[in-house]
């Protein structure tokens, strides 16, 4: 098991890194903004779900040779960054007409689900993440490191969800207010569709060891 103290650290090491905006929380905003809180907190799902092979494959080590490999590190980096390009134009082409129905998403849950997984799978820096990080916590006297690795992975994971979610419901509250004024909403759904756009075209431009 797990030592407490190495826990409680990771725990406090992990909330650190999750409150910083970054790709996950941008894509989360993104989503929010053009489609609503429903299908922000529902990405938020999917894309934790995204993560856990890549917390599979880094418990049983695999995830240290795709780290150490740029060509499999770089190829998963430009699909996940070309899904998220065409996620944020379909935002884009979508935007007036989700504006006259409310605001609400027409996605289904399954659709709103798998496209948050895709792009959660498709993030290498989450196995660049784990590999670097959940080895400083396990202690080697204190079980199997595979089981200690999974312990620590998905207690990332349940912090990041309820932060996540969080961006998204504020994201979602703040497109509430722009839905009173169909034009105001349609212009917002356009910008969270450039802000996907953007955020794939950066990722895809990285260096590979980004």
């Amino acid at each position: 098991m797990i030592p407490i103290e190495n826990l409680v650290a990771f725990a406090l090491a992990s909330m650190v890194i999750i409150v910083i905006p970054g790709p996950g929380v941008l894509f989360v905003i993104g989503r929010s903004i053009a489609l609503g809180r429903r299908a922000g907190v529902l990405s938020v799902l999917g894309n934790s779900l995204g993560n856990i092979p890549a917390l599979l494959l880094v418990a049983f080590g695999v995830g240290a040779i795709v780290a150490s490999s740029v060509i499999a590190f770089t190829a998963i980096k430009v699909v996940g960054a070309i899904y998220l390009v065409y996620l944020g134009v379909q935002a884009i082409r979508h935007r007036t007409r989700r504006a006259d129905q409310g605001g609400g998403a027409p996605a289904s849950v399954t659709t709103l689900l798998r496209q948050g997984f895709i792009v959660g799978m498709t993030n290498p820096k989450t196995i660049a993440f784990f590999v670097a990080v959940l080895p400083q916590f396990v202690a080697r006297d204190a079980g199997p490191i595979w089981v200690q690795l999974l312990i620590l992975g998905l207690v990332f994971q349940a912090i990041a969800l309820v932060c996540d979610s969080t961006w998204a419901v504020a994201a979602g509250t703040a497109r509430t207010w722009f839905g009173r004024s169909p034009r105001r909403l349609a212009t917002l759904s356009g910008a969270g569709g450039f802000l996907m756009i953007g955020l794939g075209g950066a990722l895809a431009l990285t260096g590979a060891k980004s």
